[in-house]
């Protein structure tokens, strides 16, 4: 057999300064052995040195794989290791944040959706990704380029340049190229073929072999469950051929502390989560409250679109209020004409959330995440709704960014601006406050103190200028006003019933909105019990 089994003869073969590539959505597809191995290695001889990560995503969860080197990264600051991070997400590492907030490593971050494209790009020779995705955020060199502390800014390791094509401003990408990847599967045979059977997803693997073995001399090792002769696995089942995979590296099966190999932060494995058994769970609606008032006013704009393009509708989720929209589209019993896609590849089914996001239980479809990002910056879904933090004047958005928390921005920047319509939705105010959802209304007691409608966003990620240029349909749905993005500004389309213009809305804006042919948002969003959608949608489809 040609291929090594020994992750020490892997950990030899890296050279200093190499850039390693690592595949990773959270747990998911993430090789937590190979991380905390050679962190090990390191540690006992010393080398390899100075190596800069990349991932498609996140390989992390708190205490396990990149977040285990920025624990190491804050005890012994002298590190040489690892040099810096270009990583779309940073949020389920808090050590790593910490690590790069003091400074210590260089940190970039860029889109999923744009890695996973330049992961192929580069392994087909290009120099980088070109996309209008990113102009006008933060992740334009005339912001931050997306650079997240000062020594990204004094070393410049990965680079976003603006360049113009037939009139039209465009981004290019630009990074060094992988020498190494560090991926996972479920099963490897003799060859060294891999099959992924037992993941939630199949992620960006193939993508990351691809970039590596680009590389003359380019160093894959796969971390898997087990390991099978020649011809156990069905050739149509093989993700990865064995010719691109140099080592292959059983992990082992720990305990709790070991969880070098769960398909999700939160379970070992589950059949449901990669397809093997149907999802068959109870289910309960959720109780009406602010929240999922919101998100019925999400689904509200969802049917109705369904309704005027007289189809079903492919749309994607978010994280926080849009994801209790999947929990209305169930309780209203239109699944059938609103598909649900996730960025981690999944169509149909139920999200799970927290650091367990990226795996579905329920789906009807998985495809690699790569090709999933292609559809949604090229438009090929009809809808999103995404969460917000912040939003200002111009129609900017910032999801998530805080002054001392910068966790990238994941799937938003790409998702939002593919997509030809955009329903933002979240909480008006933030801070304490009691507002309550009855009697078709909405009541609010105490409001919170903290103004979500602001001049400026601390960090745009989605811009609002280049929204309309491209010509997309901008909403931005809270419990008690509704918004859209128009040329002038943002425009107050809506108000709920029981809530005071002046007091509740305008007075708790730090601008004012364009006013104008004001409508009460639908008594349905506010009342317990279904709102009927099945019903409208089989005599829309039918006519």
């Amino acid at each position: 057999m040609a291929k090594c089994f020994d992750p020490e003869r892997v950990f030899e073969r890296i050279g200093d300064g190499s850039v390693v590539a690592i595949s990773g959505f959270n747990a998911a597809t993430a090789p937590f052995y190979l991380i905390h191995a050679l962190l090990k290695h390191y540690e006992e001889v010393g080398r390899p040195r100075d190596l800069f990560i990349i991932s498609d995503a996140l390989p992390a969860v708190p205490g396990f794989g990149l977040d285990e080197v920025g624990r190491y990264v804050l005890e012994h600051p002298d590190q040489r290791l690892v040099r810096g991070f270009l990583l779309p997400f940073y949020g389920w590492a808090p050590s790593l944040q910490a690590a790069v907030a003091r400074n210590l490593v260089e940190a970039y971050t860029w889109p999923i959706g744009i890695v996973t494209r330049w992961l192929r790009d580069v392994a087909a020779g290009a120099p980088g990704v070109i996309s209008r995705v990113g102009l006008g955020t933060f992740i334009d060199p005339r912001q931050d380029g997306g650079m997240l502390n000062d020594l990204a800014k004094e070393r410049r390791t990965a680079k976003v340049e603006v360049i113009t094509i037939d009139g039209r401003e465009y981004l290019l990408y630009r990074a060094p190229k992988p020498n190494v990847a560090f991926v996972r599967a479920t099963t490897a045979d003799e060859i060294g073929n891999l099959s992924m059977e037992r993941e939630a997803m199949y992620g960006s693997v193939l993508a990351v072999v691809q970039a590596a073995k680009a590389h003359p001399g380019g160093l894959v090792a796969a971390q898997v469950l087990r390991v099978v002769t020649a011809g156990e696995i069905h050739p149509k089942s093989v993700f990865v051929p064995g010719p691109l995979v140099d080592c292959v590296v059983v992990a082992p099966r720990g305990n709790e502390a070991e969880r070098f190999h769960w398909q999700t932060y939160s379970f070992d494995y589950n059949p449901i989560a990669s397809g093997d058994a149907p999802y068959r769970a109870s289910y309960e609606p959720r109780p009406l409250d602010v929240d999922k008032a919101i998100a019925r006013r999400v689904v509200l704009e969802l049917a109705g679109l369904v309704e005027r393009l007289g189809r079903p509708v492919v749309v994607n989720l978010g994280i926080g209020i849009p994801a209790v929209a999947a929990d209305v589209i169930r309780e209203e019993d239109v699944e059938e004409f609103i598909h649900i896609t996730v960025e981690s590849g999944q169509w149909g089914g139920y999200a799970l959330t927290g650091a367990d996001f990226g795996a579905v239980l329920g789906h009807y479809a998985v495809i690699p995440m790569p090709d999933q990002f292609l559809l949604y910056e090229g438009g090929a879904i009809d809808a999103t709704s995404l969460g917000f933090l912040e939003v200002d004047a111009q129609g900017n958005v910032n999801p998530a960014f805080i002054p001392g928390r910068m966790t990238g921005p994941g799937g938003f920047p790409v998702i939002a601006i593919g997509s030809p319509r955009v329903y933002f939705a979240g909480e008006f105010t933030a801070g304490k406050r009691s507002i309550e959802v009855a009697d078709g209304g909405v009541k609010i007691k105490a409001d919170g103190n903290i103004v979500k409608f602001v001049n400026s966003v601390y960090k745009v990620v989605f811009s609002g200028r280049y929204a309309l240029e491209e010509g997309k349909e901008v909403m931005y749905i809270t419990e008690r006003a509704v918004f859209r993005l128009t040329p002038n500004g943002l425009a107050l389309a809506e108000i709920a019933p029981g809530v005071d213009l002046e007091r509740d809305v305008l007075s708790r804006m730090a601008f004012k909105p364009v006013v104008g042919g004001l409508e009460e948002m639908d008594r349905r969003i506010f009342r317990t019990g279904r709102m009927g959608l099945r019903e409208e949608l089989l005599r829309a489809v039918r006519r």
